[in-house]
């Protein structure tokens, strides 16, 4: 990339949750860390919670293995320009992206991370619908603290590391700047997202998260599934023992997302995406950012 290459974005957001959007689907941009790190800041850059660089699958290294099931990979970038292997909102926003620029029909289509392929359905306007794969509920034991209270954490893998703390107060989670502490650190080497939880009545919850490389969020939708997930279970409801499903309605900063989980194990994620912006970088200025 060049200071005379034009590179256009686009900026897009899943119940407040915002990303750019950065097309590429030939695989020829060289994204460093950097990069992205000042592309997603607020002040210096156009904000965002994180990026999505879009690419064909076939031509990205990390994704030509899925090619044949989907043809355009999400590559997600925290805030801070780390990798990360899913975005729940963000997969909904790439595949709003798809749509609005004429690459996909409406309908169901399969979308590949680094978590997998993911099965999408985008409607013309309205919701979006993504089977998220199935929960990993670790054994592992986990200890949050924040100001001098803490709380023992449920780990669920959703593609992605999470803590689900149920708490009595959203403000015990304190400010979330920095990474609220957790032990035994050693259960999450990559670093994880936490989720502090209480209720809001039957099949209702509502949370807040420190996503990792990104700090607190307006919401995080793997977060949202691991939550539905976690409380499930502190319920006493298995959709794989008995054979029906379980929904909760998990309210985030941002707005609410719908969380299925169905008795063979797929959680299913419904909510809003939106793209509201679209345009071209500063050439000068992206040739000193890719610098």
């Amino acid at each position: 990339m060049t200071s005379t290459q034009r590179l256009p974005f686009l900026k897009g957001h899943g119940t407040e949750n915002d990303f750019v959007i950065v097309p590429d689907p030939d695989g020829r941009l060289d994204l460093p860390a950097a990069a992205v790190a000042r592309i997603c800041d607020r002040r210096a850059g156009l904000g965002g919670d994180g990026l999505l660089r879009v690419v064909r699958s076939a031509a990205h290294p990390e994704a030509r293995a899925q090619a044949d099931e989907a043809e355009w990979f999400m590559d997600y970038r925290n805030g801070d320009g780390s990798i990360a292997e899913m975005c729940g909102n963000g997969v909904r926003v790439f595949a709003r992206y798809l749509l609005h620029a004429g690459l996909v029909e409406a309908g169901d289509l399969a979308i590949a991370t680094r978590a997998g392929v993911r099965r999408v359905h985008v409607a013309k306007t309205g919701d979006v619908t993504v089977s998220m794969g199935r929960a990993e509920l670790r054994e592992e034991s986990v200890v949050v603290t924040v100001d001098g209270r803490s709380w023992p954490a449920r780990n669920v893998n959703m593609g992605n590391p999470h803590a689900v703390a149920f708490v009595d107060d959203l403000a015990h989670a304190g400010d979330l700047l920095a990474v609220p502490p957790f032990s035994p650190a050693s259960v999450y080497p990559d670093g994880v997202n936490i989720e502090f939880v209480v209720d809001r009545g039957p099949g209702r919850v509502a949370m807040r998260v420190h996503e990792r490389g990104s700090g607190e969020t307006r919401s995080c939708g793997t977060g949202a599934c691991a939550v539905a997930v976690a409380t499930a279970r502190r319920d006493g409801a298995d959709p794989t023992e008995t054979g029906t499903p379980v929904t909760y309605t998990v309210d985030v900063l941002g707005g609410s997302l719908s969380i299925t989980e169905l008795p063979d194990g797929t959680v299913e994620m419904t909510g809003p995406a939106e793209i509201v912006a679209e345009g071209i970088f500063t050439p000068a200025w992206v040739g000193a950012a890719l610098a």
